[in-house]
């Protein structure tokens, strides 16, 4: 399941010194909205808890929209909320530097997470991982987990270019705890049309036989059943659809509060590799 290296790509620097690729760096504005709503809603109260406030942005790509929009929607959450926008590219660093204000700033780095010792309450990896192969994937995932402070998150996601369609997987220290799918509604004919923007833990898994495709063949069938309530417009048939796969047994994280924009959260093992 090795990927070969794709388009943009540098090599990787050891030995004390950044540990990745440089990826392609594709961004645009409020392309990680969903995502960063998520992070400062069911999961504000860690950051609000947290004893040391730090935010990674992890790969932030060739211009630093992304970690300025974060910084904006977390200090809503926490005024004193720190985010580091870490590049592996220097010539990208060198331009976000007039970006700099309290509580924001860059820095050259990759999965090493350098911040001076400190441990994250939260790292966002998103359009990153999965330009890797497995064997590199999973050895990432690691690394970024042995660096995160106690109860802290890292986000490994994905999304379309425009941010319409997201998944993100939640890990702890521990391990991975959830999958978010976050769509905008009118932009799916099914819910299995995210597929292609799954997390790479999981992208090639989709096949019969692995629970993530069960899944999203739960969600299908359910989105299908749910039709009638299409004339009430896509999101109550929606909630129709999350209430359905609930009641299917389904281990669902969040509720209608949630699901109302586009979102549903399940717990890892449902959909874990097998």
């Amino acid at each position: 399941m090795n990927l070969p290296t794709g388009p943009g790509r540098g090599p990787a620097r050891r030995g004390g010194k950044s540990i990745g690729s440089i990826t392609r760096g594709t961004t645009n504005p409020n392309r990680l909205r969903r995502m960063d709503r998520w992070l400062a809603g069911p999961h504000g109260r860690r950051l609000r808890h947290a004893p040391d406030p730090l935010v990674v942005d992890l790969g932030y790509g060739a211009a630093p929209t992304t970690a300025v929009e974060l910084h904006d929607r977390l200090r809503r959450v926490r005024a004193d909320v720190e985010v580091v926008g870490i590049e592996i590219e220097p010539e990208r660093v060198r331009r976000a530097k007039p970006l700099e204000r309290p509580g924001l700033s860059f820095r050259q780095g990759g999965f090493e997470i350098p911040v001076d010792g400190r441990r994250p309450a939260g790292v966002r990896a998103f359009n990153v991982l999965r330009q890797y192969g497995e064997a590199e994937y999973a050895a990432h995932w690691d690394t970024i987990r042995s660096r995160l402070a106690p109860g802290g998150l890292f986000i490994d996601g994905t999304c379309d270019e425009i941010g319409r369609r997201s998944t993100w997987v939640a890990v702890s220290p521990g391990g991975p705890v959830s999958l978010s799918i976050s769509l905008r509604f009118g932009a799916l004919e099914l819910p299995s049309d995210v597929a292609e923007r799954l997390p790479k833990a999981l992208i090639p898994r989709n096949v019969p036989g692995e629970r993530i495709h069960n899944y999203l063949q739960a969600l299908d069938q359910a989105w299908l059943e749910s039709s009638a309530l299409a004339s009430f417009g896509n999101r109550q048939r929606w909630l129709g659809m999350c209430r359905s796969v609930r009641a299917a047994g389904w281990p669902l994280l969040d509720g209608p509060a949630r699901w109302r924009l586009g979102e549903l959260t399940v717990a890892w093992h449902a959909v874990a590799p097998r």
